[in-house]
């Protein structure tokens, strides 16, 4: 089942069973999709609608940093409900130490040896875990290895 599929079904049942928060939350990347979609002008490949939930996910996370800034704590609650609706649409999470063993062999893969060069294992690496990973998480680990 699709991406786009998966989100009109748990709208469906989202309105059937009376959940607010996941039925706004599905509208508003549903919207988000659509937006895409005129931009793009056609539909999207499975690839592009998860591109647009990553990009709400991470619109989430840093409104969440916000919020916490700023001490609102009622914001930070509602923006972790979206995110953990958000979340639920995104592949299986790679684990530090899987996330760890591929940049090591890209790190070997490439020749890598000084932290000049991280932009390359990024290139090469960003693509593989795309969406099960998170872009800070890569980087930070990547910096640790090449020390």
């Amino acid at each position: 089942m699709s991406l786009i599929e998966q989100l009109q079904q748990d709208m469906k049942s989202a309105l059937k069973n009376k959940e607010k928060e996941k039925l706004a939350t599905i509208r508003l990347v549903r919207a988000a999709i659509k937006r895409a979609e005129i931009d793009n002008q056609g539909p999207l490949s499975e690839d592009q609608v998860l591109d647009v939930i990553l990009r709400e996910v991470k619109q989430r996370r840093e409104a969440i940093q916000e919020y916490e800034k700023a001490n609102r704590q009622d914001l930070v609650e509602k923006e972790k409900a979206q995110l953990a609706v958000l979340e639920s649409y995104l592949p299986k999470q790679l684990t530090e130490e899987e996330l760890e063993q591929l940049l090591r062999e890209t790190i070997e893969e490439l020749g890598v040896t000084s932290k000049k060069e991280i932009g390359k294992v990024m290139k090469t690496v960003m693509p593989k875990v795309k969406g099960r990973a998170d872009g800070k998480v890569v980087n930070q680990l990547a910096q640790k290895l090449l020390n």
